[in-house]
């Protein structure tokens, strides 16, 4: 159960570093970051409309990102509950 739960969290953190890189990859006033990457809006590699497919993108990774920030909030909540409750020993049985 920890390693799925483990495994998740890096799952969870992989999309956090593609979510910020779509980000700074769109368009802004200045050009964002880009256009260090060379090229104009004409010369993408989704042709024409590459603002609209990186906006797009973001939007589902966003999505993806929420739900998965409140899955991974339950799980662990639930996680603290269990152990929590029942603990590992009592004071009676360190005494006898």
């Amino acid at each position: 159960m920890t390693f799925l739960y483990f495994l998740t969290i890096a799952l969870f953190l992989i999309l956090c570093v593609l979510l910020c890189s779509v980000i700074l990859m769109q368009e802004s006033k200045s050009s964002g970051l880009g256009a260090s990457f060379g090229g104009e809006a004409s010369d993408s590699l989704f042709g024409t409309s590459t603002a609209d497919v990186l906006k797009r993108f973001t939007a589902w990774l966003a999505l993806i990102f929420f739900i998965a920030c409140i899955l991974l909030s339950l799980w662990t909540s639930a996680l603290g509950r269990t152990k929590a409750s029942a603990p590992a020993f009592t004071m009676e049985r360190i005494e006898s």
